[in-house]
């Protein structure tokens, strides 16, 4: 079943390579969206695919790429919308 997922990341998550490495998990994932970095220091994902990769890129998120320190994960689960070709990093 596809699904959307807006993701919200906090803690040590800007400034690690956070989105260079959600990118990467995502397009592995074959799911579509983008990542961003928000001025209040969380990074913001909106991923688009099957609701079951969406769960993995969710759960390597929680765990963050090496320098980075999670604190916390809130998820969103949106209706499908298919208007992303890619995943791609977002510029604010």
């Amino acid at each position: 079943m596809k699904a959307r997922a807006r993701v919200f990341v906090s803690g040590r998550v800007q400034g690690v390579f956070f989105r260079d490495h959600t990118r990467r998990w995502a397009a592995s994932l074959g799911l579509t969206g983008w990542v961003r970095n928000l001025l209040d220091s969380r990074v913001e994902v909106l991923a688009e695919g099957e609701k079951e990769r969406l769960e993995e890129l969710i759960a390597r998120l929680k765990q963050g790429p090496p320098m980075a320190e999670i604190e916390n994960v809130e998820v969103t689960w949106e209706d499908f919308r298919g208007e992303f070709g890619d995943f791609r990093i977002a510029w604010s």
